[in-house]
């Protein structure tokens, strides 16, 4: 896509993040808040990434996450009708830019085991899966941990 422009989102783009979010990351969390999304924007401006066409439209978004040590790659998203265009190819670059830009070593990222097309976006840039690993959490507060454990059932 040759109209495609990357930058940094700020703190007024929190509610059209979230509403790109439901749409193009097909309502992969159930803890996202504006006041979440505030939140990492303030904690580190550099990491919400966001592409735009010319026109201003929001079409891709990945969260390039530092914290001084690990590379972590979250919310690659492209709108349904923007795909196979380059953007996430593009995001990926402009992470991968930012971590070799604050020392970062290897990225890292959660990609859900259903979704087949994303796995074979994230092979194509050259990531790997480990399958020794596990994912383990534990949702802290009352917003996420009421989500959470209605979603699972509890």
């Amino acid at each position: 896509m040759t109209d495609l422009h990357l930058r940094t989102a700020t703190a007024d783009d929190a509610e059209t993040v979230l509403a790109f979010w439901k749409e193009a990351a097909e309502g992969t969390s159930i803890t996202d808040d504006v006041e979440g999304v505030m939140r990492l924007i303030d904690r580190d401006p550099a990491a919400l990434i966001l592409a735009e066409t010319s026109d201003g439209e929001l079409v891709g978004s990945v969260i390039a996450g530092f914290d001084g040590w690990r590379c972590s790659l979250y919310r690659l998203a492209v709108l349904p009708a923007h795909r196979r265009q380059g953007i996430a190819q593009a995001l990926l670059k402009a992470a991968e830019e930012r971590f070799a830009a604050v020392g970062g070593r290897r990225g890292d990222a959660m990609v859900l085991e259903v979704n087949e097309r994303a796995q074979r976006a994230w092979a194509a840039a050259g990531y790997h899966r480990e399958d020794h690993w596990r994912r383990w959490v534990k949702p802290y507060g009352t917003v996420g941990a009421a989500s959470v454990g209605a979603a699972h059932g509890a």
